[in-house]
């Protein structure tokens, strides 16, 4: 082996170690890497709009609602005895058609004696009787007069000048929460009017 070979052999040898050694030189010096963007409901920042829990209808059990940030959420005051109440159909199946679209559903007894008592009776009525699955949540009042105001539809309310008229009224939040668009009860969850500005929503990152 000659004295040349062995004199490139090593030269070669320091210049593989130097790069290697070069990201943990910047570590250990306290440097850090650009954090890789993402795009996961989980992991997007959570709007101001979100940042509160409501107990599930179901038990009571408190939910985050940070948990449904990165996704378009459509928040709904229902009711069981109304004459929306089937809307409930169009709302789960708009859940079961959109990935990225969060239907939450808020029952409240504001208007007229139009839903059950109990958490429990609720429930029950709505899986029973049209099998939603999208989110629920315990009982509360959802216009200001009617009892402890939901802050969260306290602050819809804020954002668009317009609090629900009656059972079914519709909120549809941005990703981001820097949109809020309010429609009425009469409003059909699956009619045009609504889905292109569901879907305007959709395709906004």
């Amino acid at each position: 082996m000659s004295l040349s070979f062995v004199s490139t052999l090593f030269q070669r040898l320091a210049l593989v170690l130097t790069v290697a050694c070069a990201p943990m030189a910047a570590h250990a010096a306290g440097a850090t890497a650009a954090a890789p963007a993402t795009t996961a409901a989980g992991n997007a920042a959570c709007p101001d709009l979100l940042q509160r829990q409501f107990p599930r209808l179901q038990d009571e059990k408190p939910q985050p609602l940070c948990q449904y940030a990165g996704k378009v959420v459509l928040v709904v005051n229902t009711a069981s005895f109304c004459g929306f109440t089937p809307q409930y159909k169009a709302l789960e199946a708009l859940s079961a058609k959109y990935k990225d679209l969060a239907v939450l559903g808020f029952p409240s007894g504001d208007f007229g004696n139009q839903e059950y008592g109990s958490n429990k009776e609720i429930a029950e009525f709505c899986e029973n009787t049209f099998n939603v699955k999208f989110p629920m949540f315990s009982k509360s009042s959802v216009v200001a007069g009617k009892g402890d105001l939901n802050p969260l539809f306290a602050d819809l309310a804020k954002r668009t000048g317009q609090s629900p008229k009656w059972n079914f009224h519709k909120y549809l939040i941005s990703r981001d929460g820097q949109q809020v668009l309010s429609f009425g009860s009469k409003v059909d969850p699956e009619g045009r009017e609504f889905t292109q500005a569901l879907e305007k929503l959709l395709q906004q990152n």
